[in-house]
Formats: structure tokens, sequence, C-alpha cells
């Protein structure tokens, strides 16, 4: 039973009302019990509403004629987004209407008017955008994707706290195992924030297990948890995977239709491939969250499909029922105090080796 009330942005993503309608019915069969505002044009969402009215008893639905397109830029929505339909998303946050407010419009607008819109939690210096991955053990968490071109060890020590509540809540993981993405895995490697980052995390006293550093081969094994780097790296790596898993696709169904044996031989292996798609189809992994705001913002694909929407609805509720923004606060004040103990520690040797000079 998840009694969580969701916002969405009906107008947001490549398909608009019709996807993201069909999504909020595929998501009201799995959790019965959830409620839905949209937020949008009534000439174009009405009408998807019609054609689901095992709707009408969940879904309350607010007219707005103002759209942010995929081209404005973030400051243009700043200015003329607030009465939106990704805006009024957001401020059903704010205002406490609802838990939580998922959208698949334009990813810097939403930032931009979240930001402003919610603020950040005391003790987190930048917002970052997470996800979830699949790895060849279920699923891991990477963050930041993109909402902070550079991050300092500060930054990267927040990311790992916020990234380590994010799993507990939506993975269920007790104490997720943390990793920094480095050039290598040994202590050495590594610029001065990813080493510094490191120590920090090494002394940590949360609910975590800072397992070292993760070279981009192993985003995918599994290895660890959660996979932390600052947004410009974050979000190469994340496209260069998606790409990658493009073209396997692509490849292995032109190789398969070549020739008559060839197809005998998928013929054999069509159960195989349809569970190695299914694993790899990005609408099953659908969901970036914006972490560190003092309210919970899930962003789709812009191109998901309406199991897409299903499964980003599917992880606003865990974060949600979670209560995921009191888990991070509570970690962000153990994690302050560690730096503080080690920085004391710091300055106390620096001193003693200079008495020693």
């Amino acid at each position: 039973m998840s009694g969580v009330k969701i916002a969405l942005d009906a107008m947001g993503g490549d398909s608009g009302p019709e996807t993201v309608i069909a999504g909020i019915a595929r998501a009201h069969h799995r959790w019965p019990d959830a409620r839905f505002v949209a937020y949008g044009d009534e000439a174009r969402v009405r009408p998807c509403l019609e054609q689901h009215p095992e709707l009408e008893s969940c879904v309350e639905f607010v007219h707005t004629a103002d759209v942010i397109g995929d081209e404005d830029k973030p400051m243009q929505a700043v200015r003329r987004g607030q009465n939106s339909s990704m805006g009024l998303a957001i401020q059903a946050v704010k205002k406490g209407h609802v838990q939580v407010a998922v959208s698949a419009g334009n990813t810097g607008a939403l930032m931009a008017l979240s930001k402003i819109m919610l603020r950040t939690m005391e003790g987190i210096d930048r917002p970052a955008l997470a996800t979830l991955i699949p790895t060849v053990k279920g699923e891991s968490v990477m963050l930041d994707l993109g909402a902070n071109v550079e991050a300092s060890e500060e930054n990267l020590v927040q990311f790992a706290v916020m990234g380590a509540a994010y799993a507990r809540a939506v993975l269920g993981l007790e104490r997720p195992r943390v990793g920094l993405l480095n050039v290598g895995v040994e202590e050495l490697k590594g610029h001065s924030i990813v080493k510094n980052a490191g120590a920090i995390l090494r002394n940590t006293d949360l609910a975590m297990e800072f397992a070292g550093y993760v070279e981009g081969n192993g985003l995918s094994s599994g290895e660890v948890d959660v996979i932390v780097t600052d947004g410009f790296t974050g979000n190469v790596a994340i496209k260069t995977a998606e790409g990658t898993v493009k073209l396997i696709r692509s490849l292995l169904r032109d190789e398969l239709i070549k020739s008559w044996v060839n197809k005998i031989a998928y013929l054999m292996v069509k159960g195989s491939l349809k569970s190695l798609g299914k694993h790899l189809d990005p609408n099953n992994h659908n969901g970036g969250v914006f972490l560190g705001l003092n309210g919970l913002i899930v962003k789709s694909h812009g191109n998901a499909s309406d199991k897409g929407i299903a499964t980003a609805i599917g992880v606003a509720i865990d974060m949600a029922r979670n209560d995921l923004t009191t888990l991070i606060a509570e970690d962000l004040r153990n994690s302050g105090e560690i730096e503080k103990t080690i920085e004391k520690e710091n300055t106390t040797e620096t001193k003693t080796a200079a008495a020693s000079e």
C-alpha cells in the first residue's frame, strides 16, 4: 500500500499527454492506492483521461495553458514557467499538496525551477542528478549525471551520502556499497579531489560501505551499489553506455537476419534474447532523481514509453514511502561531524609536524 500522492507534468516528454496518462494508468494497476494530480492543457489532456475511465477516482486534473518546451532555456523557464504544467507540479510539492512530482520535460528547465522553488537542503552545496543503471547483478545508482559539470571533494562526499540514502530507499539496501569513479582502483590513482573525497568516505560511520574506486569498465559489473562522480564525467559515461547498448542491439539484429542459419539460431535463443532486452530496456530503469532539494522531483526520459512513465512513478512512490529527504538529512548531519573530526585531526598533525621541525 503506497498512500502516496504524485504530481505529474502531463505536457512533458516527446509524446505529451497521451503517453503520460497511459503511464499513470499502468502505474494505477500496480499501485492502486496511489493518487495523482495531472497538470496540463485541458483540450489535450481531457481526451486522454477519457480513454482511461479507471483513473476517474484517482486522478485530479488541473488546467493550465502554459507549457515549457524542449527549446526553452533554463532562465526562460524560471522567468515565465511558474504557472506552466511543470512549474505547477513542482509548486504542489513545495506547498505539501503532494509528496513528489514527475516530469518528462526539459531537463535544464526542471532543474532550474526545482532549485528556485524548493531550494537546496541544509548541508548540500549542489543538488545532483541520480538514476538507476542496469548491471549484471541487478541495478546500481549513479550520480551526478550532469547537474554539476565540476565537483569539489565536499560535493563528491555529499553525492555519496545522497546516493547511499537513495539506494536504501529505492533498492532496499541496508548498507549500500559506494564507489568513486576513477582512472584506476589503486589508492594512488586519480587527482586530488577524488583522493580527498575517498579519504573522507573511508572514515565514514554511516549506513554505507565505502568500496574504494571503480573504473569505467566496472559500471555494469554490480561491484558497487552507488557510483559517484562529477556531472561531466557521469553524463559522458551514461550516454556512452546507452549508445553501446543501442549499437549491440543494432548489430545483433542485423546479424540474425543475414542467413537462414542465423534465423534458426535466433529461434533457439529467442527467450534468452527477450530476457536480455528486458533487462537493458531503458524504460525498465527510467526515472532520474534530483537529490539534495527540499522536495522530491523525478525526471523521466523525454522519449519514455507509457511503461517508462510507470517505472518513473514507481521510483517516486519508493522515495516518498521511504521518506528519502529525511534519510538524506540524517546522513548529512552525521557526515558533517565526520568531516569536522578529520579536519581537526589533519590540523593537529600539521601543527605537531611544524613544532617538531
